[in-house]
């Protein structure tokens, strides 16, 4: 049986920097690959 969609985000591991290995806070299923604090970005 298949399972939803939301399930599946869900399970997903937590994703890293490739740059510094930190676990990232942004959502698992976005393209970006790099963290913020790596990428010099200011909010």
């Amino acid at each position: 049986m298949l399972e939803k969609m939301s399930e599946f985000y869900k399970k997903l591991p937590p994703k890293t920097c490739c740059e510094c290995g930190k676990e990232m806070e942004e959502q698992h299923e976005c393209y970006g690959n790099i963290c913020v604090q790596c990428l010099n970005v200011t909010c």
